[in-house]
C-alpha cells in the first residue's frame, strides 16, 4: 500500500506520491459517498491547485444530494469560495453568501444576501466590497439614514450626508461631513458658516473662529465674500469683542479688501525658505498661526530676545531704531513684508523696534515650532541653514563694502 499515499505526501522511498490525479480525484469521491468528511478533507487539502479545480468543476455537473456532501468537505478545508461556488444556485442563498464573505468575495456575497431577503447585510456588503452606489441604494430602500450618511461622505457628497446627520441630531457629524468640503466648491463658503454656527452652538466659539480664519487664509473667494465677514463679527461679539467686530464691519462697507495673495505664498516667498520641498513648505505652513495685532501695538521690541517669525498679509508697521519717542523711522512695511526671521536659526536680541500702524493681520511662527520642524525635516533644516548664511554673508559683504 505504499504506492496509495496522499497526493502531494512522500512514499517510502522520499519520492512524490506516484498515485495518478484520477486516482486522487475517485479517493476524494468515494470518501464522501462513505461520509468519511475527515478523510475526504485531509485528501482534498493535499491535492494540487489544478486537481482541486477539476474536482469542483465535476462535483458542478452532479445532482445537488452529491454536490452537498463535497460542500462539507471544502468548507472544512476552507475552501470557502470553492464551497460557495458549488452551492450558489441551490436555493441557500444566505448560506452562499456567508460563504462568499468569508472568502473575501464581497460583491458577490452581497447579492446572495439580497437574494436571500437580508437587505442590511447586503448592503454592508456592498459597501465592504467599495460599491458604495450599490450599498447607498440598498440603504435607501430600508431608510437606513444613519448607513447613508457616511457612505455619502465616502461619495464625496458631504451636503446630502449633512443633511441627513442634521435629522439626525448628529451635530458633531455634520460637522465632520461639512469639513470635507473642498474649497473650490462653489457651496464652500456656505458650508463653513454652517460649520461656524454649529460650534458656536455648542460652546465653541474659539474653535469656530479657527475655523473661518482657515478658509479665509486657503481661499481667495471665501476671503472677499460678505457672508463669512458677517460670521466673523457673530463671533467676535459673542466673545465680547465688539470693537473688532464693527471695525470689520465698517471696512466692508467701506469696500476694503483682503490681499490678493494669502500667508502661504508670502511665506513661500521668503528667502531662507526659496529651496524648500512643497511637502516642506506645506509642514511649515501648518505651524503658522494667524494673529491680528491692534494699531499702536508693538510687534517687535529692541533689545529683547526674539521670539520668531511675523509675516505680514494686511495692514502696516512702522520700524524705528528703538522705543524712544524721538528714535528714527527706518521704514514702513506692508503685505507680503517679514520680520524677525533671524530670530528662527540664531539667538539674539531684536535690532529694531516694530510698532502696528494700522490692524495688521499676520502669520507667526514661534521659535520653538520652527526648531521642531528643523528637528523633523532634515533636508529642509540644512537647505534653510545654507540659505541663511549666504544670505548673512551677503549682507556684511554690503556693510564692508
Amino acid at each position: 500500500m505504499a504506492g496509495t499515499a496522499g497526493a502531494g505526501g512522500q512514499g517510502s522511498g522520499g519520492g512524490r506520491s506516484i498515485t495518478p490525479p484520477e486516482g486522487a480525484l475517485r479517493a476524494v469521491r468515494s470518501l464522501v459517498e462513505l461520509q468519511q468528511t475527515d478523510q475526504a478533507t485531509q485528501l482534498y487539502e493535499e491535492l494540487g491547485d489544478a486537481q482541486r479545480e477539476r474536482l469542483r468543476k465535476e462535483a458542478a455537473q452532479r445532482p445537488v444530494k452529491e454536490r452537498r456532501g463535497l460542500v462539507e468537505v471544502l468548507r472544512r478545508a476552507r475552501d470557502f469560495l470553492g464551497a460557495a461556488r458549488l452551492m450558489d444556485g441551490d436555493g441557500e442563498d444566505a448560506t452562499v453568501a456567508d460563504l462568499y464573505a468569508q472568502s473575501g468575495q464581497y460583491p458577490e456575497a452581497a447579492e446572495a444576501y439580497l437574494r436571500a431577503g437580508e437587505a442590511e447585510r447586503a448592503a454592508a456588503a456592498f459597501e465592504r466590497a467599495g460599491a458604495l452606489e450599490r450599498a447607498l441604494e440598498v440603504y435607501r430602500s430600508l431608510g437606513a439614514r444613519e448607513s447613508m450618511a457616511p457612505v455619502l461622505v465616502r461619495l464625496g457628497r458631504p451636503f446630502e450626508a449633512a443633511a441627513l446627520y442634521r435629522e439626525l441630531g448628529q451635530s458633531h457629524a455634520e460637522v465632520e461631513a461639512l469639513g470635507g468640503v473642498k474649497a473650490e466648491d462653489p457651496r464652500y463658503v456656505e458650508a463653513v458658516v454652517r460649520i461656524c454656527g454649529l460650534l458656536d452652538a455648542e460652546g465653541f466659539t474659539h474653535r469656530a473662529l479657527a475655523v473661518l480664519a482657515d478658509a479665509v487664509s486657503t481661499s481667495g473667494a471665501a476671503r472677499a465674500d460678505p457672508a463669512l465677514v458677517t460670521e466673523k463679527a457673530r463671533l467676535l461679539r459673542r466673545m465680547g469683542m465688539e470693537a473688532e467686530a464693527e471695525a470689520m464691519l465698517v471696512r466692508r462697507s467701506a469696500g476694503a479688501t483682503a490681499p490678493a495673495a494669502n500667508g502661504y505664498s508670502f511665506l513661500k516667498a521668503i528667502p531662507i525658505f526659496g529651496e524648500l520641498s512643497l511637502e516642506d513648505m506645506k509642514d511649515l505652513y501648518r505651524l503658522a498661526r494667524q494673529v491680528v495685532i491692534t494699531p499702536g501695538a508693538v510687534l517687535l521690541e529692541k533689545g529683547t530676545q526674539g521670539t520668531g517669525l511675523f509675516v505680514l498679509m494686511d495692514g502696516t508697521v512702522e520700524v524705528y531704531s528703538g522705543p524712544e519717542a524721538d528714535a528714527r523711522h527706518l521704514n514702513t512695511l506692508g503685505p507680503g513684508a517679514f520680520l524677525g526671521e533671524i530670530s528662527l536659526v540664531q539667538d539674539g536680541p531684536v535690532s529694531a523696534h516694530v510698532r502696528a500702524r494700522t490692524t495688521v493681520r499676520a502669520l507667526r511662527i514661534s521659535r520653538v515650532d520652527f526648531e521642531h520642524f528643523l528637528e523633523t525635516h532634515e533636508a529642509a533644516a540644512l537647505r534653510i541653514y545654507r540659505l541663511f548664511t549666504q544670505n548673512l554673508a551677503g549682507r556684511v559683504r554690503a556693510l564692508s563694502t
